[in-house]
């Protein structure tokens, strides 16, 4: 990937330059080897860094690495191995980095941090409890399921948001024809027949002649909107403000705040079970969830950390629902904290599975009908003029 450098010559001149290089501290290194001292370094932002994200599968490294390692070959031979067989120039760059610092006897967990573009905070701190307890494959099976849950959810939610996002595309670009082509020529023949027209269809005409004589402008109009709703889109999936936007829909609200819990138990849980202590845990979650729900973690972490008990904290500052207190309680009793989170959570995904699939069943027929209602009322109006000269015949 690319950084862009400001330094120091040797003669104190500024200058700026661009450097491809795995990762920051290697660009660092690049530019103290052309004898320039650094001043500020950040990675270039755009579509293509983007991209480059993409390239890499952080489950897909973990799954290879976790395979190798129990097959009995050492960390650095596994990297090596991952380096031979991989083709993406991105994730071998990523991988030649990691095992260049191995070799230099930085830890796992030290590597990967300096890559931060690519491994979360969350990856990281598993890697380093597990360095801990030497137990790095179990570690990272643990984050493999938790990210394979996480995605079954997303994926779920992604599935029921398609079709109604094509019935609303159709439905529009079928009432714009009907308006821009349609309604102007039947407007044009009942202006020559010189017949008197309900008053909705002479609206309706109206609103025709207007769209059909800017039908260039109303292209572009479309066109704008359409990629405004596209780039408004991304902005809130990028900034993660979706949870914001759902809990504050009616009938949508409390489910998704069940959902955000629901992450957050599991990814909670899958810390504790992984050996991290409570107070770091909420530290490492801080970045999961939504702001409104971050003041919330940040409270309840400041009384845990006073030492008040997990469910009183979740409870006083409602990040506890009604079941899964009841599983925090026991498990502060057992000494299975993470367990009982993770339950809860697998209790809740399937609420929420089972919640999002009733709630398409019935959302896709309704909107349809809106559709088919907005699109037979443009008809109807259409044709209302015609009715009542055959009445008039009769």
């Amino acid at each position: 990937m690319k950084f862009e450098i400001r330094a120091l010559s040797p003669d104190n001149a500024v200058q700026t330059l661009t450097v491809e290089a795995a990762d920051m501290p290697a660009a660092r290194k690049a530019a103290e080897a052309q004898r320039l001292k650094v001043v500020s370094i950040k990675a270039r932002s755009g579509g293509r860094l983007r991209a480059k994200r993409g390239a890499f599968s952080l489950v897909m490294f973990s799954q290879e690495i976790v395979a190798l390692l129990e097959a009995g070959l050492s960390l650095v031979e596994a990297l090596e191995g991952l380096i031979e067989k991989e083709s993406s120039p991105v994730a071998r760059s990523i991988m030649q980095a990691l095992i260049s610092r191995v070799r230099e006897g930085s830890r796992l967990s030290d590597a990967i941090a300096m890559q931060e573009e690519y491994f979360p905070p969350l990856f990281v701190g598993i890697v380093r409890a597990a360095e801990r307890t030497s137990d790095l494959p179990q570690a990272l099976r643990r984050y493999i399921d938790y990210q394979t849950r996480l995605d079954q959810v997303r994926s779920k939610i992604i599935s029921a948001t398609i079709y109604p996002g094509v019935l609303l595309t159709v439905g529009g670009l079928v009432c714009l024809f009907l308006m821009t082509f349609v309604v102007p020529r039947f407007s044009a023949v009942y202006k020559d027949s010189g017949r008197d027209m309900p008053w909705m269809s002479k609206i309706l005409m109206s609103w025709g002649q207007l769209l059909g004589q800017h039908t260039a402008l109303v292209a572009v109009v479309a066109v704008c909107l359409l990629a405004l709703v596209v780039w408004y889109i991304r902005r809130n999936n990028r900034e993660g403000r979706w949870a914001m936007l759902a809990k504050k829909l009616p009938g949508i609200g409390e489910r998704a705040k069940i959902m955000e819990l629901s992450r957050l138990y599991l990814t909670l849980g899958m810390l504790l079970e992984g050996g991290i202590p409570i107070v770091m845990s909420l530290d490492m979650l801080s970045t999961s969830v939504s702001p409104a729900t971050r003041l919330q973690l940040a409270a309840a972490r400041s009384e845990i950390s006073n030492g008040e008990m997990v469910s009183f904290a979740f409870e006083k500052h409602d990040l506890a629902t009604p079941i899964a207190l009841r599983m925090l309680r026991v498990g502060e009793r057992s000494g299975q904290l993470g367990t009982m989170l993770m339950r809860s959570a697998q209790f809740y995904e399937g609420e929420s599975a089972r919640w999002i699939e009733r709630f398409s069943k019935v959302f896709e027929p309704v909107l349809m009908a809106m559709i088919g209602v907005v699109i037979g009322t443009v008809i109807v109006l259409l044709y209302m003029p015609i009715f009542d000269l055959a009445g008039s015949l009769q």
